[in-house]
């Protein structure tokens, strides 16, 4: 066994043993609170950029099922307290460290990741460094930082996938960085779905005529999509439109809203979200680490707020024909509280019926 470090930008070192790819790794450190799913965590485009600490100390006893993979192994490396290298399930593909392999992702085992979720819940998510020698200088580590990744994540062309059953509704899905089951969720409701590139124009996906767009989860800061603000823009009120996670923040971005980075984010399958003109609470799936300020929403209505830090979770924009959640619906793992919500979008497609 190859003992490694996870280095902190504070300096702080954290020994444990290494697994799966070789190498160093930079990335902003942040942690989930997921117990089971760490599947989709590896395959969830959102993780771009960002080593992934996991709260829950046994990861891997199922191995790893490429049929659940939600898109593409984006993250930058990958803590965990232990894995499970003999996993027991008749769908499993291969172990864990096989597939870190696989993707060239470092990981490390044997860590503390309850201090070191700590250490984050009190000073904010941080970057840092997966390596086999602590460096001497951490300048790389310290500057850092999460840009352009949603151009690294998105499709390279548009794919048409057919809808489950009859065909219903043409549904217009920009990726951001898109989750396979936000694509399945619509399928099932008998919309074919046409994914389109994080580059597209307003006016290509309007030429098309849809019934709807789909607005999808993507990493990063959301106030740097500038060119796809823009489009949203052009996009609202023309067509009904429904987005989730980045895209909940980019459609606040376009209707004057503003957004800001979390202390440490959500991310989990155990975030309660409360309904605000409802008596209802959710519990859901989330990974953000930004957030839109609900204060700052004048064209909309904030439907759902976090239960845990009353965060902004939803807008109505009904002049718009529009709604976001900022946690997602979609989630293969479960919970599967919140999947009406596609069955909202649905009924605000009815109009254009086929």
């Amino acid at each position: 066994m190859e003992k490694g470090y996870l280095v902190l930008q504070d300096g702080q070192v954290f020994e444990g043993v290494r697994f799966g790819a070789a190498g160093d790794r930079v990335g902003e450190l942040v942690f989930t609170t997921g117990m089971c799913g760490y599947i989709e965590t590896l395959t969830d485009p959102s993780y771009a950029g960002q080593i992934v600490l996991q709260t829950y100390p046994l990861m891997g006893n199922y191995g790893i099922i490429r049929e659940d993979f939600e898109g593409a192994c984006c993250v930058k490396g990958y803590v965990v307290r232990e894995w499970c290298d003999a996993p027991s399930n008749f769908r499993c593909d291969c172990d864990l460290d096989t597939y870190l392999k696989e993707q060239n992702v470092p990981g490390l085992w044997g860590v503390d990741t309850r201090e070191l979720t700590r250490i984050i819940r009190e000073h904010g998510v941080m970057n840092a460094c997966i390596c086999s020698q602590v460096p001497e200088d951490l300048t790389p580590v310290k500057t850092y930082a999460v840009t352009g990744v949603v151009e690294e994540v998105t499709c390279a062309a548009a794919a048409e996938l057919p809808a489950v059953g009859e065909e219903r509704f043409r549904v217009s899905l920009i990726d951001y960085g898109a989750k396979r089951n936000i694509i399945r969720e619509l399928q099932k409701r008998g919309c074919t779905v046409t994914v389109l590139p994080a580059t597209v124009s307003a006016q290509e996906i309007l030429a098309s005529h849809p019934d709807g767009v789909m607005l999808s989860n993507g990493p990063g800061d959301p106030a740097e999509n500038v060119y796809q603000i823009e489009q949203i823009k052009k996009l609202l009120g023309s067509v009904p439109l429904f987005g989730i996670c980045l895209g909940h923040q980019l459609t606040a971005l376009a209707a004057g809203g503003k957004t800001y980075k979390l202390k440490y984010g959500h991310r989990g399958v155990n975030q309660p979200v409360k309904e605000v003109n409802g008596v209802r609470t959710y519990i859901t799936s989330q990974n953000h680490g930004y957030a839109v300020d609900g204060e700052s929403i004048q064209a909309g209505t904030v439907s759902f707020v976090n239960a845990n830090d009353l965060t902004c979770e939803g807008i109505d924009y009904p002049d718009w024909n529009a709604f976001t959640v900022q946690f997602h619906p979609e989630a293969c793992t479960g919970p599967k509280d919140t999947g009406f919500l596609f069955d909202r979008f649905v009924d605000m497609m009815k109009g254009g019926e086929r």
